[in-house]
């Protein structure tokens, strides 16, 4: 391991050990009420005790069982549509009032919608990451799109390409980078969504054991989830640029530059 990447991960611990060490104080020597902040051996006791039961084992699979099947879903309609509307300036015309329309209305608000149409399960959960995660990926895309240079798409006319090699070979290379960005962003919230979704209407998951577990006075338990939501987000912002390196080695390069 380099130097530096040693010093980065040092420099990175530096605000959770601040917070454990502040966390300890409150709970071992102030007058916390446990209710509210229970003490880091509770916590560890909690998190045991769900690993050994199977059950936030069972609580991550639906979750990410859900963000899979809504984060794909999106980053096929989010390429595809955003590859459109940067290529093409009619389709953007016609789809983009209604794109910035549905954009416009907060993800929490499709909620209720989604409920009557699908009920209180995964599929809700799946169209709500869906919505999402679209956006941001299409957004991207457009962008990325409508970035590469006309003299790119000049010479694809001369050669008399088609709309698809086109796409292949002159406005996805030059994309490529902002797309992964939405990819990265949509991610992300993809997380977001599902733990959201399961907060407010779900029988299963991370985000309704955060639910329950308020409900329960189970403050351990809670924290407990909150951790696993946020190391896991860690993971894959952490696995998704490792990609994205690997798909992109001269963003890199230029970035040392």
């Amino acid at each position: 391991m380099k130097v530096n990447n040693i010093k980065n991960i040092l420099l990175a611990l530096i605000p959770p050990a601040i917070i454990i060490i502040a966390w300890f104080y409150a709970t071992n020597y102030g007058n916390t009420p446990s209710a509210i902040l229970p003490k880091i051996s509770s916590v560890g006791k909690a998190f045991v005790a769900n690993i050994q039961s199977g059950q936030l084992q069972d609580d991550l699979k639906e979750s990410l069982g859900s963000v899979i099947k809504g984060y794909l879903t999106a980053t096929l309609i989010g390429i595809v549509v955003g590859s459109l509307m940067g290529m093409s300036q009619t389709i953007k015309t016609i789809l983009q009032p209604t794109i910035t329309c549905i954009r416009s209305i907060p993800m929490i608000a499709w909620m209720p919608m989604i409920i009557l149409w699908c009920g209180i399960g995964q599929i809700s959960k799946v169209m709500l990451i869906v919505i999402a995660a679209t956006f941001p990926i299409l957004v991207n895309t457009q962008g990325g799109m409508e970035g590469t240079p006309d003299g790119l798409v000049e010479v694809a006319k001369l050669y008399k390409l088609n709309g698809f090699e086109k796409f292949v070979r002159v406005y996805l290379p030059h994309a490529l980078p902002q797309i992964l960005v939405g990819l990265k962003l949509g991610l992300s919230v993809s997380w977001m969504a599902v733990v959201g979704a399961e907060l407010i209407a779900s029988t299963a998951g991370i985000g309704y054991r955060l639910s329950n577990a308020r409900s329960m006075m189970q403050s351990s338990v809670l924290i407990v989830c909150m951790i696993v939501v946020g190391v896991i987000g860690i993971f894959m912002d952490k696995i998704l640029g490792a990609v994205f390196n690997a798909l992109t080695p001269w963003e890199k390069a230029n970035n040392k530059h």
